[in-house]
């Protein structure tokens, strides 16, 4: 496969700052662009250590970036820390920025602040789950409908034990939920039916779930599982009400799949980890199986995926996960979690690549 574009921000891991990760973009009114992630402090890049969102921001379509500026810290409230942004432009024109807010595992749930100065300053949090609980909301997921619903996708982890900061604490078994809103985010409820894999053969169940609309107005929702493939969801009513989960096309470790629709053309295009770890596949163990990280596109609604490309290729011995996909002018951002062996884990570095849209969408089948 081609490999596309190039890296135009490389932020790596350093003396207190041991983890940069999962981010989002938005295109703001005075034609820069914003780009939001988790910024980790201290000595630990752990999920639960403590993390502050940062912003940058681009004057030339994503070419060069801004320096750090931190826009929410985990001491302003009251938690462990605050992770996986997600930016939407709302209804009446605010710029919308969602991100988790952990006190601990018994309590992870987004919140949604709102800017009226095209994120200069940001409002007080509005909270995006309808009770306390571990609601895990990855970066880049809230989608507003074609009828101005908003969904926010989240899987829920049950405790297991009385240690709200500790990893065994937690059933990572993971159940997917929905909740929605339709006065653009100051109210959410939670949707009617719930998600889990049948059966007792996943350790994993559904994490970290993604919705799409697609043309005909049905939803589709995927998660990623242990079983080797991302399992799919579908929902006819907006949201509402959802199918059992079931195996997608889609292969693919315990790792994240994002998807969006191509402005430019209509097509959908997803970017993925595509190959499961096998028994006899020898990978950096820094990796997770998170390798290659590739890109495809769908001319018919999700039903069939032609044209891969590489995000990034297996023999630079990375792995790759948590893409924000982000298409502005005439060019695509992606924004991901990387890692490289010095690094020791896959998501603990931060790579903006930037693609030029007449070269991604000049891709073939050859």
């Amino acid at each position: 496969m081609e490999q596309l574009g190039k890296v135009v921000l490389d932020l790596r891991p350093g003396a207190g700052n041991p983890r940069n990760s999962e981010g989002a973009f938005l295109d703001l009114t005075d034609g820069r662009i914003l780009f939001v992630y988790s910024r980790f402090t201290g000595d630990s890049p752990d999920d639960n250590a403590e993390a502050c969102i940062a912003t940058r921001f681009s004057s030339d379509q994503g070419a060069t970036w801004s320096d750090d500026e931190i826009i929410a810290t985990p001491g302003e409230h009251e938690a462990i820390n605050v992770m996986s942004v997600s930016l939407l432009r709302m209804a009446n024109g605010d710029a919308g920025l969602f991100y988790l807010i952990r006190k601990g595992w018994h309590d992870q749930r987004l919140h949604l602040r709102r800017s009226t100065d095209e994120g200069r300053t940001w409002g007080e949090p509005v909270c995006c789950v309808t009770g306390p609980g571990n609601y895990d909301t990855h970066n880049d997921r809230i989608i507003r409908l074609s009828s101005g619903r908003l969904i926010n996708p989240t899987s829920y982890h049950k405790m297991i034990g009385e240690g709200t900061n500790d990893w065994a604490s937690l059933d990572m078994k993971g159940t997917v939920y929905f909740f929605l809103s339709d006065d653009d985010g100051a109210t959410w409820r939670q949707a009617a039916t719930s998600g889990a894999i049948p059966g007792f053969r996943s350790a994993s169940g559904l994490h970290e779930p993604g919705v799409v609309e697609l043309t005909n107005g049905v939803l589709w929702s995927w998660s990623r599982t242990d079983m080797g493939r991302q399992y799919e969801m579908f929902s006819w009513d907006g949201g509402e009400t959802w199918t059992t989960p079931a195996p997608s096309p889609f292969t693919s470790p315990l790792s994240p799949l994002s998807m969006k629709r191509i402005p430019q053309n209509g097509e959908l295009m997803a970017v993925w980890n595509p190959v499961p770890q096998y028994q006899t596949r020898k990978l950096e163990r820094h990796s997770w199986g998170r390798t290659p990280l590739v890109g495809a596109f769908s001319p018919d609604e999700g039903k069939t995926w032609e044209r891969f490309f590489a995000v990034e290729r297996e023999e630079d011995r990375g792995g790759c996960c948590y893409t924000a996909i982000h298409f502005t002018g005439d060019v695509l951002l992606l924004g991901y979690c990387a890692g490289e062996p010095e690094d020791g884990t896959c998501l603990t570095r931060l790579k903006i690549r930037r693609i030029e849209l007449a070269e991604l969408l000049a891709v073939s089948n050859v």
